[in-house]
């Protein structure tokens, strides 16, 4: 399991091989079945994961209680709530598993560890945030603007697996539509491509 994360920080050319091969030992093996919490929000969260296995989905409850699901991260992706990470604030976001997932897990201490011991973590670090922005700009540019059909057609081009492996519900949470609107878009592409 930890050679897929070797491999996934090899190619970032960022850290030397002995570097990686001390790295992964710093991370330990966690399993969490479908519908678990690897954060819920309001709690602390002080632990990084990378997902060997699964998926998971980023979501908070609005004041009248509807569900935001705002982010889905699969293989080979690493998840936290990284301003309660840092911070060491309460979470904003629940990370919930929509799959059974096999997790590489570091504490926040251990992770700091590593950016102490090799400097050069920080700049995994950094590369690891800048995904996360540029996840973030594009959901706000390509699924906040635009109209049913198109959002979905986004992920359907752009984001397969969440069409594959996320239920309707959460994707129609994501795409900000009702699951009802979601049936209906997905209903009028199938009948196009017949």
């Amino acid at each position: 399991m930890k050679e897929k994360l070797k491999i996934y920080l090899s190619q970032l050319n960022i850290l030397s091989s002995d570097e990686i091969e001390y790295s992964v030992t710093m991370f330990e093996n966690v399993i969490i079945k479908k519908n678990d919490f690897f954060v819920s929000e309001k709690k602390l969260c002080d632990q990084i994961a990378f997902i060997f296995k699964g998926g998971v989905r980023s979501f908070s409850i609005a004041e009248n209680g509807e569900d935001n699901t705002t982010c889905f991260k699969f293989e080979n992706q690493f998840i936290t709530s990284y301003e309660s990470f840092i911070s060491k604030k309460k979470s904003k976001k629940s990370i919930q598993a929509i799959e059974d997932c096999d997790l590489l897990v570091i504490n926040r201490t251990n992770f700091l560890y590593l950016m102490e011991k090799f400097p050069s973590w920080i700049s995994v670090q950094n590369f690891i945030i800048q995904q996360e922005f540029i996840e973030k700009e594009n959901y706000l540019n390509y699924l906040k603007n635009t109209s049913a059909k198109d959002k979905y057609l986004h992920i359907l081009n752009e984001k397969p697996e969440i069409a594959k492996r996320a239920s309707v519900n959460h994707i129609a949470s994501y795409l900000g539509i009702t699951q009802r609107t979601l049936t209906r878009v997905k209903k009028g592409i199938s009948f196009q491509t017949f």
